[in-house]
C-alpha cells in the first residue's frame, strides 16, 4: 500500500525507497548500498554516474530496534555546519499531517517545518504542481518576464492592502528588503537630507538571521557575537503604547536622527507566541502617519492564513504600508515577498534583485496555495481547528493551573507558557512529546508552539490534545521534578 511520496521518497507497505547520489560505499539502516558510483573522467567534460540505491527500512518491532537504526546524525557531525541543535531523527517521508522516521515511526506533525507546510506533506495538488513545472521549465532569469509570478503578484495584490510584489527565497530577504525599501524611501524625501534612518522594532522580535535582520532583531542572543551590527534600529517593549511614544519622540529631537519605519510582528512568533494588540498596532499606524514613516508588518509566520485570516494585519484591522512573506506561501517551497502600496514602491531597475526570486516553481506553488485558501474552505477549517486547538490548551491550564501560566495565541499559531515553578522546560514537553509521536517546537525556554498544516483534521486535534495531556501530567507528577 502506498502511503506517502514526497521528493523521491516512495512509501510502500512501511519500506522506503530512496533515489541518491552516493560517491562511496555506505551503510545506511545497517544495509550495505552503493560502491564507487560516482565516478570522475578528466577530459573535456565531468562525467557523473547516477546510483539507484534501495534502502528498505521495515517497521521496528521493539524500542531497541529503533533505538540502535542507522544514525543519520553522523553524517551531519562530518560534512554540515553545526548551525541546528538537531533531535537525533531522520524523517524520510510524509503524508498530510503525518511524517515518517527512518524507523518506520510515524509522527502527528504540529511544525509543519516551522509554518511552513500549509498542506501538510505530499499533498496532491501541491505535487501536481510541482510535478508540471519541473517537466516543463523551472527557472529562468527575472530578466524575462515569469508568466506564474505576475499572476501570483496579482492574486496577492487583489486580496491585501498592497500594490506592488518583489518577490525573492525566505523570510529574512523578505525583512531584508523592507528595511532597504525603508531607507531608499526615507532617502527620497528632502526633508530627510542631513538626518539619520531609524527603524524602530519590538524587544523579543524576530526578523531574520542576516546581518540586517538580525540587527532588527530584539534578541540579544541572536545578536551574539556578531558585533558591530548594523546601525539604524532602536528598540520598544512589545504592546507598550507609552514606551512606543517616548521612543518616537526622543529619535525625532535627537536634531540628527528621524524615524523612517516602525517594524513589527502581528504575533510574535519566536517571541512566545505573543499578539499585538490592536491599540498598540494602531499607535504605530499613526506616528508613521504623522511623519510619513512606513508601517512595516513582519507577517513571515502569521501570514499566508495561519490566523485565521488570509493576512495577521486583518485580526486588527490595522493597514501597513508594507509586509513580508515567506514560510507558508508555496506550502514548504523556498519563497519570500515583500509586498508594498504604491506610495513606497520607490526601487528601480538593478537598486534590488533576486536570482531566484519568483521562480516558475515556487510561484506556481503559491498559486495553488493560494487557491486552495481562498477557493477551497482552507481558511475556515483554520478557525474550526484553531478553536479546538486552543480551548484544549485552556482546559489543560485549568487542569494544571500551577504549570501553565497562559495560553497565547489565534487561528493555527498558538501557543501555552509554562510557570516559573513548573519544574520542567518547554524543552522537556517537546522531548515528552516527541517520545509520544507528536511534534511541537519551543519558542524559548518557557513556551510551547503549535503551528500545524493548515488542512489539520479535527481527530489530529483530539490526538495533539490527548497526548499533549498525558505529557504534562507525567511532567507534572516526575519525582524529578
Amino acid at each position: 500500500m502506498e502511503i506517502g511520496f514526497v521528493a523521491g521518497l516512495g512509501i510502500r507497505s512501511n519500506a522506503v525507497n530512496l533515489n541518491v547520489y552516493s560517491s562511496k560505499s555506505a551503510s545506511i539502516c545497517g544495509v550495505q548500498v552503493g560502491s564507487q558510483c560516482m565516478k570522475h573522467k578528466r577530459q573535456d567534460h565531468l562525467h557523473t554516474k547516477v546510483a539507484q540505491v534501495n534502502m528498505t527500512v521495515a517497521k521496528p518491532t521493539s524500542d531497541t530496534e529503533i533505538k540502535s537504526g542507522y544514525n543519520f546524525h553522523d553524517q551531519f557531525d562530518k560534512y554540515v555546519m553545526n548551525t541546528y541543535g538537531r533531535f537525533k531523527i531522520a524523517m524520510v517521508a510524509g503524508k498530510g499531517t503525518k511524517l515518517y522516521d527512518s524507523t518506520g515511526k510515524e509522527y502527528l506533525d504540529l511544525v509543519a517545518g516551522i509554518a511552513t507546510c500549509t498542506l501538510g506533506h505530499g499533498n496532491p495538488k501541491l505535487a501536481e504542481t510541482a510535478s508540471n513545472v519541473m517537466k516543463n521549465v523551472h527557472h529562468v532569469s527575472n530578466l524575462f518576464y515569469i508568466p506564474p509570478q505576475g499572476e501570483l503578484a496579482k492574486v496577492l495584490v487583489e486580496n491585501s492592502v498592497a500594490e506592488r510584489v518583489f518577490f525573492c527565497n525566505s523570510g529574512a530577504e523578505a525583512n531584508e528588503a523592507a528595511l532597504k525599501l525603508s531607507r531608499k524611501y526615507f532617502n527620497s524625501k528632502p526633508e530627510n537630507e542631513g538626518k539619520a534612518p531609524v527603524v524602530i522594532c519590538a524587544q523579543q522580535s524576530f526578523h531574520g538571521r542576516t546581518l540586517g535582520t538580525v540587527s532588527a532583531t530584539g534578541q540579544l542572543k541572536y545578536q551574539k557575537g556578531f558585533a558591530p551590527l548594523l546601525p539604524g534600529f532602536e528598540f520598544t517593549p512589545y504592546n507598550d503604547i507609552e514606551s512606543l511614544n517616548k521612543l518616537v519622540e526622543s529619535i525625532n529631537n535627537s536634531g540628527s536622527r528621524k524615524v523612517a519605519a516602525i517594524m513589527l510582528e502581528p504575533v510574535q512568533g519566536e517571541g512566545g507566541v505573543r499578539p499585538a494588540t490592536a491599540a498598540f498596532l494602531q499607535r504605530a499606524r499613526d506616528l508613521c502617519d504623522e511623519q510619513d514613516a512606513l508601517l512595516m508588518f513582519d507577517e513571515v509566520q502569521v501570514g499566508v492564513g495561519r490566523t485565521g485570516n488570509l493576512w495577521g494585519y486583518e485580526q486588527s484591522g490595522v493597514k501597513p504600508d508594507v509586509f513580508t512573506l515567506a514560510k507558508g506561501l508555496a506550502g514548504g517551497v523556498p519563497i519570500g515577498a515583500m509586498l508594498c502600496r504604491s506610495k513606497c514602491d520607490v526601487f528601480g531597475p538593478g537598486e534590488h534583485a533576486s536570482t531566484f526570486g519568483g521562480n516558475f516553481l515556487a510561484t506556481s506553488c503559491g498559486l495553488t496555495v493560494l487557491n486552495e485558501l481562498l477557493n477551497e474552505g482552507l481558511l475556515l477549517n483554520v478557525q474550526k481547528r484553531g478553536s479546538e486547538l486552543k480551548n484544549g490548551l485552556i482546559e489543560l491550564q485549568e487542569k494544571y493551573p500551577s504549570i501553565i501560566s497562559e495560553v497565547r495565541g489565534t487561528g493555527l499559531i498558538l501557543g501555552y507558557e509554562l510557570s516559573a515553578d513548573a519544574g520542567f522546560t518547554s524543552v522537556d514537553v517537546v522531548g515528552k512529546c516527541i517520545e509520544a509521536g507528536v511534534l511541537v517546537v519551543p519558542a524559548g525556554p518557557s513556551v510551547v508552539r503549535m503551528v500545524p498544516p493548515l488542512n489539520i483534521s479535527e481527530s489530529d486535534v483530539k490526538l495533539a490534545l490527548s497526548v499533549m495531556n498525558k505529557v504534562v501530567e507525567s511532567l507534572a507528577t516526575s519525582p524529578s521534578k
